[in-house]
């Protein structure tokens, strides 16, 4: 390389880092960039283990010796309850989301995620929902019902004050988060690959994180719809768990469980995931049976779902059920096994290199499978009966999350370190830290089981001495602190190897995955230019990748019009058929989550007038996000000089925008199955469920309604149709049109709900019937305004012939907010009506 040419390619690095660099000083809250948002919440994420750490040391202190009362009955349970709190919402989910936000588009080839906006909305949601939850803490009234909020200990009767409903909105400001990264990470996966980078070039740990993030959006919908229910019959009185009124305390468990089961494996694949990647890496070979692997990882997600009512073995569920659930539950170790047996196969044939990461590694193969051993224990019903909410299930759930998830992600830690830092850390600091944490660890949990086999409750605060548990408890919480100390060896080593480790060499651990071929540390832009890629392992194969792309070689090596520019690929054969825009650092996404905040704290504080004020907050920043999008001046306008081929996605027909309004309204859709559910599981197994005497509803204005809603859809399909054949007019009077019939069919379902002779707070049926028809306002009368969004930008030219993606993307939710309507339409009147006489 000539001078001027090195001199050309320092100016081309200089262009990338300030476009795709941070604002400075404050200006950094505004970033989006996907290195800064994961990092905050792998270093947030860290903050709350800490905490949650604090308050298991307080635990083991009061469990340490019989009949000790440093702790109160009641802190004891504010103590448990916030530590299974913190570290299961705080802590395994958003850790793992953040390193997964850090990595995947480095290992994919691109420089950002494909929604960097929602990723730091997200990371919002994150850090003050989970601020909510430990607020509860710093002012005394902390939940105290477990982590898990059972009915009826966590109803307004048997935990009144506002503990509890600064689990159910904290948490559920976290869970808008994960599931913006949910769909963050699909999409991102699946159409921003490298060029070249088909399905099967892709590295194993993009395939756990795609599975994972489906296991999100269908995973964690049911415990919103929970928590919102349980909001509802806390500070409302509506009645969803109250037998009294024909609710089900056990229709919680469900809902709770149909998240809790695949939250395990939400946790686990991610971890999983990193072992794949750092056993290869340090076996010097391939994985064996990267097929298997993949199928294993799809199976895994399939099946969690179908195991969540073995954590209700013994509330009473029929024999058959029992039967089914419990084989279901053996199942899920095969394809555990076929990931297990890959990574021995892989170690086996291998020369294997014990590095620091692999020691971690090592910890987690053996404390994992004792885990797994002691889960197909639990799986067999007598046994579960014998065990159940004893210290042998907090052992487990320790040996299985603890051995699944932490020991992989320190592994992770130690090995991308260097990626972050440009250093590496102490073997010398790394190796005590290991052996203290991986001897504490099992003192603490391998006795634990034993403890849970004498017959030991969990969440009993103190014991009486004598009963055999004084020993094997004293000798937990010893071990307890020798885990603590662990842990601080390995935060000190992070610390100090920031200052003081040595510089690493590129690809240090010579490795074959992109991430490697970017600078160290890491640049904003990742690549300054996009790579093909031609196989699994492109390190391997060209050593010298790096260099190429840093020269400039490939895609995108130039900047254009200040823009943020990626490529978009084909979901399976990865080739480059678009180039993405995407947007700058922006402000939206933490003012938008700092209304939502305030909407939660209003709720807390019971002062609604407030509440409806930040509702309006909250939607106008929403739709300022969604106004500067597409051509709009801020985003990317029509220019002569804009790529024809591939062209600007937002000049397609598909793009991210769609896909990512498919993939939530699969988490949409997958709340409104778990509302469906409550209603059938209601109506067919509380108790006490009645109908009321005459249907709440009368038929002809809903009826009404639906077919004002249809012709809105059809209008609407019409006027996209207009759209695009360049009719604007036409497409003008069509968007107008769907937007009037969407909006009276609006007032026709508030006329009902206002009208309606509904008592939520007496009867379970109109509780459910009434949230089912705030569920279809909500839709339809977003459709509508979106609908009237879409019609100004189409007189401002934002949206025409040759621009009508961004009405494209409105249509699924027309189509879905049809769906719902007919449905609930079948399932809320007319079968009822049909079974019963009345609805």
């Amino acid at each position: 390389m000539t001078e001027r040419d090195g001199a050309d390619n320092h100016q081309r690095h200089r262009e990338l880092e300030q476009v795709w660099g941070n604002l400075p000083g404050w200006g950094a809250l505004a970033a989006v960039n996907h290195t800064s948002v994961g990092l905050r919440f792998v270093v947030t994420g860290l903050c709350f283990f800490l905490v949650g750490g604090v308050l298991a040391m307080l635990i083991r202190t009061q469990l340490a010796l019989p009949e000790q009362d440093i702790v109160s009955a009641g802190l004891y349970s504010q103590l448990f309850t916030m530590h299974g709190t913190v570290m299961m919402f705080l802590f395994a989910i958003p850790v793992l989301e953040g390193v997964a936000m850090y990595l995947v588009p480095k290992m994919i080839g691109t420089r950002d995620l494909v929604f960097p906006r929602l990723s730091a909305f997200g990371y919002y949601c994150y850090l003050f929902g989970g601020l909510i939850v430990l607020s509860s803490l710093l002012l005394q009234i902390a939940p105290a019902a477990g982590w898990f909020m059972y009915t009826p200990l966590s109803n307004a009767r048997f935990s009144p004050g506002p503990g509890a409903d600064f689990w159910l909105l904290g948490i559920t400001f976290v869970e808008i988060s994960a599931i913006a990264a949910g769909v963050e990470l699909v999409v991102s996966i699946l159409l921003t690959r490298a060029n070249g980078m088909s399905l099967n070039r892709m590295p194993i740990f993009c395939w756990y994180m795609l599975g994972t993030a489906l296991m999100i959006i269908f995973g964690f919908p049911p415990l919103i719809l929970g928590s919102i229910l349980l909001e509802l019959e806390r500070a409302a009185g509506w009645v969803f768990f109250d037998v009294a009124g024909g609710g089900d305390p056990l229709l919680w468990q469900h809902l709770f469980w149909l998240f809790g089961h695949p939250e395990v494996y939400i946790i686990f694949l991610p971890a999983a995931g990193i072992v794949s990647t750092l056993i290869p890496v340090f076996a010097n070979r391939p994985l064996v049976g990267y097929r298997w692997v993949v199928l294993a990882i799809i199976t895994t997600g399939f099946i969690s779902f179908g195991l969540w009512v073995h954590h209700m073995f013994t509330v009473g569920i029929p024999q058959l059920a029992l039967a089914f659930f419990s084989v279901a539950s053996m199942l899920v170790a095969i394809p555990t096994a076929i990931q297990l047996f890959a990574w021995l196969a892989t170690l086996w044939t291998g020369r294997v290199r014990f590095q620091l990461p692999m020691l971690w590694v090592s910890g987690f193969l053996v404390v994992f499978v004792c885990g797994g051993l002691t889960g197909v224990m639990l799986a067999l019903v007598p046994f579960n009966w014998q065990v159940h909410d004893t210290h042998f299930v907090v052992a487990h759930m320790h040996y299985v999350l603890v051995g699944g998830m932490l020991f992989p992600l320190v592994a992770g830690l130690y090995y991308w370190l260097p990626h972050v830092s440009g250093r590496l850390p102490s073997m010398i600091l790394g190796r005590w830290g290991f052996w203290l944490f991986f001897g504490g660890f099992n003192l603490t949990f391998l006795l634990m089981h034993l403890t849970g086999l004498l017959g030991m409750s969990r969440r009993v605060y103190t014991y009486e001495a004598g009963l055999g548990w004084d020993w094997l408890n004293l000798l937990s919480s010893v071990g307890g602190f020798v885990m603590a100390l662990g842990v601080a060896v390995v935060i000190v080593d992070f610390a100090l190897h920031f200052r003081f480790g040595r510089r690493a060499q590129p690809n240090p651990w010579q490795a074959d995955t992109l991430e490697w071929a970017t600078p160290m540390p890491v640049s904003a832009y990742n690549f300054a230019s996009l790579p093909d890629v031609g196989s699994r392992h492109p390190l391997w194969e060209d050593p010298a990748l790096g260099e190429r792309i840093a020269a400039g070689e490939y895609g995108l090596a130039r900047i254009q019009h200040a823009r943020r520019d990626i490529y978009g690929s084909a979901p399976v054969s990865g080739r480059v058929c678009s180039v993405i825009h995407l947007p700058s650092n922006s402000w939206l996404p933490l003012q938008l989550a700092l209304s939502v905040a305030a909407l939660c704290i209003c709720l807390l504080l019971k002062v609604y007038t407030g509440a409806l004020l930040a509702v309006a907050v909250v939607l106008f920043f929403a739709l300022r996000w969604g106004w500067h999008n597409g051509a709009h001046p801020r985003a990317s306008p029509v220019r002569v000089t804009d790529p024809v081929d591939p062209p600007l996605h937002s000049r397609t027909r598909s793009g991210p925008g769609l896909w990512g309004m498919v993939t939530s309204l699969m988490a949409d859709g997958t709340l409104y199955v778990a509302l469906l559910f409550g209603w059938f599981y209601l109506w067919t197994v509380a108790p006490r469920w009645q109908l009321p005497d005459a249907a709440p509803l009368e038929l002809t204005p809903l009826l009404a309604s639906g077919l004002l809603l249809s012709l809105a859809v059809l209008v609407y399909c019409r006027a996209l149709t207009w759209l695009e054949t360049g009719s604007d007019r036409k497409a003008l009077s069509g968007f107008g049109a769907s937007a009037l019939l969407g909006l009276v069919h609006c007032l026709v379902l508030v006329w009902l709900l206002l009208s309606a002779p509904l008592r939520p707070a007496e009867l379970a049926h109109d509780a459910v019937l009434t949230v089912m028809l705030y569920y279809q306002l909500l839709h339809s009368g977003l459709a509508t305004v979106l609908t009237l969004l879409q019609l100004q930008r189409l007189r401002l030219g934002y949206v025409g012939k040759a621009l009508p993606y961004e009405a494209l993307v409105l249509q699924p939710l027309w189509l879905y907010s049809l769906t719902v309507f007919w449905l609930s339409f079948a399932a809320f009147i007319l079968l009822p009506l049909a079974w019963t006489g009345t609805s």
